[in-house]
């Protein structure tokens, strides 16, 4: 099952239970104020997600204030209506039409729209941080890729040495069984480092195109949904990349 159904799922069920013992606790009737929760809980989840997934991404944050504030004004008229339509739903089918055998926040909408938009403020300051979260590590994956811009060589261990790789000169790396061969414009260099060791130092000039290959997007000759030729050698695109490489060269070019 999709992890964000599951995430969602699981949020609104603690919703229930909350909304329930809330309720419940007031009559000491549990199961009338379960009923009421599941006639509660459609306005809650429409009022919810018109809010957060539609008036905030569409008016609030891209500065349309004013269309913000008033269409906030109508969901918060239509969210009053449909709270007093379950307040009347509740009041034939709980209440048997005896106001007496009412849970008394039940038929305070000033305490049901208080409620309400305590769960709809709290969607949307969990979609905050969640949207804090993604812009944080987007910066530091930015700051990085900057970092290792600067950097116009890798080095790496050949022969129990340390030899300086100009990145511009790097036409591919190629995995091997226990070793790995950087292919550069005038030489090859073989080192024992790991292929992802060496792809984790390399800017986004580079991309891995297959599990044993990186190559240098500058230095491809042709490309294909099967292979890249580079350097007079054909270079095989597996499976796993396949998609993300054809976009990244399709953008290139």
């Amino acid at each position: 099952m999709n992890e964000r159904i599951v995430k969602h799922t699981f949020f609104w069920g603690l919703v229930t239970l909350f909304l329930t013992a809330y309720f419940g606790r007031t009559a000491e009737n549990y199961l009338q104020s379960f009923y009421f929760t599941c006639f509660m809980l459609p306005v809650a989840l429409a009022t919810s997600y018109f809010f957060n997934y539609y008036l905030v991404p569409q008016f609030l944050i891209s500065k349309k204030y004013w269309k913000f504030g008033l269409y906030f004004i109508y969901t918060l008229i239509i969210s009053l209506y449909l709270e007093m339509l379950v307040m009347t739903l509740s009041f034939i089918v709980l209440g048997n039409y005896q106001y007496d055998k009412m849970n008394p926040l039940t038929v305070d909408i000033f305490t049901l729209t208080i409620t309400l938009y305590l769960i709809v403020l709290t969607v949307a300051f969990a979609r905050m941080i969640k949207a804090f979260q993604s812009t944080t590590q987007l910066n530091s994956r930015l700051i990085e890729e900057q970092e290792k811009s600067k950097t116009p060589i890798i080095t790496v261990k050949s022969n129990r040495e340390t030899v300086p790789v100009i990145l511009s000169t790097i036409c591919y790396i190629e995995s091997m069984s226990d070793y790995v061969k950087i292919h550069t414009s005038g030489k090859t260099i073989i080192t024992k480092e790991k292929i992802g060791k060496i792809s984790d130092e390399l800017p986004s000039l580079f991309i891995r195109v297959h599990r044993s290959f990186i190559v240098n997007k500058n230095l491809i000759d042709s490309f294909s949904k099967e292979k890249i030729h580079i350097n007079g050698t054909d270079i095989p695109i597996s499976r796993t990349y396949k998609k993300a490489v054809m976009v990244e060269l399709e953008e290139k070019s």
